[in-house]
C-alpha cells in the first residue's frame, strides 16, 4: 500500500484547508485510514480516522472535534481531511496512514504511512 498526502500550506487562523491522501496498491485490504500530526518537539498524535468499508465509522481527537471532518471517496481511493476554524496550535506535519487493525486511534496500529504534508497556521 502506498499513500500520498497533499494539500498542506500556510493559512491564517480561522481559515480552512483540505488535505488529501491518495492510496494505491491493495488499499481494500485495509480496515481504516487515519490522519496523524506531529508538531515540532512533540510526539505524533491521532487526529481522525475513518473505516474504509461501507459503514464509514469516524473517530476524532477531542482537540479537532467540530472543526475537522474526515471523509473518503472509495472510487478514487482518496481520504480527505477538511480542516476549518484552524488555530495556530494546529500547525504540524500531517500524515495519513492505513491500518488493518480496528484500534484506529493508536499510532502503533497502523501498517502504512504517507510522507506527510505541512500545515502552518499563522496568528
Amino acid at each position: 500500500v502506498q499513500l500520498q498526502a497533499s494539500g498542506g500550506g500556510l493559512v491564517q487562523a480561522g481559515g480552512s484547508l483540505r488535505l488529501s491522501c491518495t492510496a494505491s496498491g491493495g488499499i481494500f485490504t485495509m480496515y481504516a485510514m487515519g490522519w496523524f500530526r506531529q508538531a515540532p518537539g512533540k510526539e505524533r498524535e491521532f487526529v481522525a480516522s475513518i473505516t474504509w468499508r461501507s459503514d464509514s465509522t469516524t473517530s476524532y481527537a477531542d482537540s479537532v472535534k467540530g472543526r475537522f471532518t474526515i471523509s473518503r471517496d472509495n472510487a478514487k481511493n482518496v481520504v480527505y481531511l477538511q480542516m476549518n476554524s484552524l488555530k495556530p496550535e494546529d500547525t504540524a506535519l500531517y500524515y495519513c496512514a492505513a491500518a488493518r487493525s480496528k484500534l484506529t486511534r493508536y499510532e502503533w496500529a497502523y501498517d502504512y504511512w504517507g510522507q506527510g504534508t505541512q500545515v502552518t497556521v499563522s496568528s
